[in-house]
């Protein structure tokens, strides 16, 4: 699919452009046997991808927590940034070129929209990661100040977020205008001056301030009802025995990386750290921490009411199903249960959490982790939210 007939399905008349990305390739990944365990051959090496065109950033901690601690049990597993188009993650599941893709919700339903075949099957965001962004001073807490206004995206494809977490909120979204600012400059774009707002999400936040970018926020972790980003895989793929097995122990992993880093943030910082220097240096221990626990309070949400790491709420799935289809970003209705499914969480939460604890606790921390107070930063957490 073109940009311009992606624009056009999207309904993306409000946006106008300041950089066109390019559509990016990754190399297809090949299968057959590695001599993994039993059942693992079923992918080869099992390929994730990533939404936002890099890798270097925390969001992904439990995948480099788990991989450090051996939590992957032998699979065959391997990460890639994928292009910085939006859409990418799901368009390269469908085809093949990746077996497991993070789309935001807005994302997911683009797929859903355009004849997908795609599940959700391990929602990771179970609170709204998503914020918007403001300079100093002009925020609000009532985003129907936002019409008539200019909000900063880094992807073209970010409208299908903005749009419902707008519209869940009261503001008429025919009246908002979005400009394409380009991935990563847009929060620099609104800094600078441009836009009057700008999306952004929690984790972000902590890395802007390391980049000297300090707005204030509203936020969908404090204010809105909707999911975010999930993993989804092709739909077939559930109908074969093999490749679900394979999944559930791939998730396990997932799973128990996020256990690990909800048991000790520091250490899963420093996993990801060893994994990307730049970062490491951009960032530095303390707004490396505060950007994970950030991402842990999203990722976590209220786990007494869950049925584990990953679980769907189907609830605020289908609050969101309603709301798009509403606003006329999915023609057809959509039942949650029909593309969202828990069937692998049982068998990814199915680990010793004594153990991972044991794992996490034991970790020796570097000099700088080890000098943080976690407690205090978690206090300081929504300091920069629109008051």
């Amino acid at each position: 699919m073109t940009k311009d007939n992606f624009i056009q399905q999207a309904g993306m008349s409000r946006r106008t452009f300041l950089q066109v990305t390019g559509a990016g390739l990754v190399t297809a990944t090949a299968l057959g046997a590695t001599g993994l365990r039993a059942r693992a051959e079923a992918y080869g090496k099992f390929t994730w991808i990533s939404p936002r065109g890099t890798l270097e950033v925390l969001d992904d901690y439990p995948y480099w927590a788990a991989k450090k601690a051996g939590y992957f049990d032998g699979l065959d597993t391997d990460m890639q940034p994928g292009p910085s188009d939006g859409t990418a993650t799901v368009k390269f599941v469908d085809v093949g070129q990746a077996d497991m893709g993070f789309p935001s919700p807005g994302v997911f339903s683009f797929a859903i929209q355009n004849g997908m075949k795609l599940k959700s099957v391990f929602h990771m965001g179970t609170r709204d990661t998503f914020s918007i962004a403001f300079r100093k001073g002009e925020g609000s807490n009532d985003l129907k100040k936002l019409e008539g206004k200019t909000i900063l995206l880094g992807s073209a494809a970010w409208q299908s977020i903005t749009d419902p977490l707008l519209a869940a909120q009261g503001v008429d979204i025919k009246k908002v205008k979005y400009v394409e600012a380009g991935w990563p400059t847009w929060g620099t774009a609104l800094a600078g001056g441009q836009g009057d707002a700008a999306l952004s999400w929690e984790g972000l936040r902590a890395e802007w301030i390391a980049k000297g970018l300090d707005f204030e926020y509203w936020l969908g972790v404090k204010n809105s009802k909707l999911p975010a980003n999930t993993f989804v895989v092709r739909a077939a793929d559930l109908e074969d025995p093999d490749k679900k097995a394979f999944l559930e122990r791939y998730l396990r992993g997932w799973a128990m990386g996020l256990e690990f880093g909800y048991q000790n943030p520091r250490a899963a910082v420093e996993a990801v750290f060893e994994q990307f220097p730049t970062l490491a240096k951009n960032l530095g221990p303390e707004l490396g921490t505060t950007s994970i626990l950030q991402q842990i309070n999203v990722f976590r949400g209220d786990m007494d009411k869950r049925g584990g790491w990953g679980s769907h709420d189907m609830a605020s799935w289908q609050g969101f199903f309603d709301e798009i289809h509403k606003i006329g970003q999915i023609t057809n209705p959509v039942k949650a249960e029909d593309v969202c499914s828990n069937d692998l969480i049982p068998a990814a939460n199915d680990f010793d959490k004594a153990k991972v604890k044991a794992d996490a606790d034991g970790v020796k921390l570097s000099e700088g982790f080890a000098a943080l107070d976690v407690e205090k930063i978690k206090a300081h957490l929504f300091d920069s939210a629109v008051k």
